[in-house]
């Protein structure tokens, strides 16, 4: 998905920029009213196709990741308080931006999924764990869990930050950057933090 206490700021703070007038953004991709901004001036969000193909990817990506943080609170499987505490920061931490890149997403007339039809598949994006890859860590208990879930997350996360510096050299939306930003921030703290517990 860390030290996420910075995020719900972050969230706010992006979202009221997508409410201001008017826009800095590149003329690129596609432009959609989205609400009325004080004055009577309508807002507009303006992504190019990095920007979507980011938000649209981003998405199912957390969607997983907040997947796999459910199943590590779940009780039965005896995941450790320090997996317990990981996994609840990143659900709380995934929730809220899954929210944003989908108002955005919207706002621009754009579809919240990939269309598999041109070649994109979501089993294949970086740090993208199969589904027999989740049953099997979900079956598993105790330390044997924590190191899985562990091991999984990280190289989930490391596909993460690998599509925020994809949008940042391709992307268009300051809004969309800054998000990459903190995605890359984050979770490249959050991938410390599961190494080291592993070493421990």
């Amino acid at each position: 998905m860390i030290r996420r206490l910075a995020l719900p700021a972050i969230a706010l703070a992006l979202t009221a920029t997508l409410a201001a007038c008017g826009s800095d953004h590149s003329s690129m991709g596609n432009s959609t009213p989205a609400t009325q901004a004080p004055g009577g001036s309508v807002a507009t969000v303006t992504l190019n196709a990095a920007d979507v193909e980011f938000a649209q990817g981003m998405i199912a990506h957390h969607e997983q990741a907040i997947e796999m943080a459910e199943i590590a609170l779940d009780p039965k499987v005896g995941a450790s308080p320090e997996v317990i505490d990981l996994a609840t920061r990143i659900k709380g931490a995934q929730d809220p931006e899954v929210e944003l890149m989908t108002g955005w997403l919207t706002a621009a007339g754009q579809p919240i999924m990939m269309d598999s039809s041109d070649g994109h598949d979501m089993s294949s994006m970086d740090g993208m764990m199969s589904a027999e890859q989740m049953d099997t860590m979900s079956a598993m208990t105790g330390t044997e869990f924590d190191q899985t879930w562990l091991e999984m997350m990280i190289a989930h996360h490391e596909g993460a930050v690998s599509q925020s510096e994809t949008v940042k050299a391709e992307g268009s939306n300051a809004d969309v950057l800054a998000l990459a930003d903190q995605i890359i921030t984050a979770q490249q703290g959050e991938i410390t933090e599961m190494q080291a517990l592993l070493q421990g």
